[in-house]
C-alpha cells in the first residue's frame, strides 16, 4: 500500500453487482501461512493512521434488473442471543428499493416505509438528480413515486409511492439509547440486490461525517446536494457491511426498530470512477435526527 494513497469516504450508492463467482474447492492452509498473511495486513493497516480522509461521490452506476426476493440473511443467533432471522422476517416488508432514472443513466438506492399509504424515507443523494423515481416493494411490485421534500444539509429525502395503501411501516427506536457494542442489522439493495441483510455491531457514536462542496463534484450520479452547500451530521458507525446501493436503507436494532439511515462508508481505496466497497466502516444518520427532518419536510 503506497503512502500516497488517499482513503475515501463515500456514499454507498448503487453499482454494478459483480458477476457470479463459481465456488472454489476448499484448500488446506498451513498455520504459518496464515500468520504471515495477518502480519502483512497489520503492517499495511498501520499506514492508514497517517492518511487523510476524503468524503467522495456516491459512485452510482446503471441498475440491473434483479429479483426483488434476492435476500441474504443470517439464521444464527447473535452474541446476545438475537434471533436475526425472526427480526428480518418482521422488518423486511418495510424496506424498499428506490429506482431512479437520470439524464445519463439509471441508479438504485434503498428506503424505509414510514406509513401504509407510501411515505418513504431515503437519502437526498439517491434522488437529487433523478428525472423519474419508482419504488420496488418487498413483494416485488414496482410503483411510481414522487419526491415530497429534501434536506440536502442532512442528506435526507421524503418520497411518496403512488397508488398504495397496504404497506408495512417501520417502527423507529430511540437512537439516543444506542450504545457501542449493540447489535444492528442493515437491509437494502447493494448492487441492486434487493433485500440483502447484513449484521454487525455499533462500532462508535457521534462520528462527524461531512461532504464539502468540492468533494460533491463527480461524473457519477447522486452527488449533487441541491444548493451546493455542505452535508454534515453526527453518525452512528457500524461494522455491518454497507455497500453502494444501501444508501437510504434502514439500520435496525435487535428489536427490529430503526435507529439509523445508512448513508456513507469509508474505504481506503477506490475503484475506477470513485466506486468503493465495504471495509467494515459504515455510517448511518441517527434515527432521531431523521425523524426531526421528516417532521420538517
Amino acid at each position: 500500500m503506497s503512502e500516497n494513497m488517499t482513503p475515501q469516504w463515500t456514499y454507498p450508492g448503487p453499482a454494478y453487482p459483480p458477476p457470479p463467482v463459481p465456488p472454489r474447492p476448499p484448500r488446506r492452509v498451513r498455520r504459518g501461512t496464515v500468520a504471515a498473511v495477518v502480519a502483512a495486513t497489520l503492517v499495511a493497516g498501520g499506514l492508514g493512521g497517517t492518511l487523510g480522509a476524503l468524503i467522495g461521490s456516491d459512485g452510482a452506476a446503471q441498475a440491473i434488473g434483479l429479483p426483488a426476493t434476492t435476500t441474504s440473511s443470517s439464521t444464527s443467533a447473535g452474541a446476545d442471543g438475537t434471533d436475526v432471522s425472526a427480526v428480518v422476517e418482521k422488518v423486511l416488508p418495510s424496506v424498499v428499493q428506490v429506482n431512479v432514472r437520470l439524464q445519463n443513466g439509471e441508479g438504485v438506492g434503498s428506503g424505509v416505509v414510514l406509513s401504509s399509504d407510501g411515505r418513504i424515507l431515503t437519502n437526498n443523494h439517491v434522488v437529487a438528480d433523478a428525472t423519474t423515481v419508482t419504488v420496488t416493494l418487498s413483494d416485488g411490485r414496482t410503483v411510481d413515486a414522487r419526491v415530497l421534500g429534501t434536506d440536502p444539509s442532512s442528506d435526507l429525502a421524503l418520497i411518496q409511492a403512488e397508488g398504495v395503501s397496504d404497506l408495512t411501516a417501520a417502527t423507529f427506536g430511540d437512537s439516543d439509547e444506542v450504545e457501542v457494542g449493540d447489535e444492528v442489522i442493515a437491509i437494502g439493495s447493494p448492487g441492486g440486490l434487493q433485500g440483502t441483510v447484513t449484521t454487525g455491531i455499533v462500532s462508535a457514536l457521534d462520528r462527524k461525517v461531512t461532504v464539502s462542496e468540492e468533494q460533491q463534484q463527480s461524473p457519477f450520479p447522486f452527488t449533487s446536494q441541491g444548493d451546493g452547500g455542505t452535508t454534515s451530521y453526527q453518525a452512528i458507525q457500524t461494522d455491518a457491511a454497507i455497500n453502494q446501493g444501501n444508501s437510504g436503507g434502514p439500520l435496525f436494532n435487535s428489536a427490529g426498530e430503526v435507529v439509523g439511515i445508512n448513508s456513507a462508508i469509508y474505504s481506503p481505496v477506490s475503484g475506477p470512477g470513485g466506486s468503493a466497497g465495504s471495509v467494515g466502516i459504515g455510517f448511518a444518520i441517527p434515527g432521531n435526527r431523521a425523524q426531526q427532518v421528516v417532521d420538517q419536510l
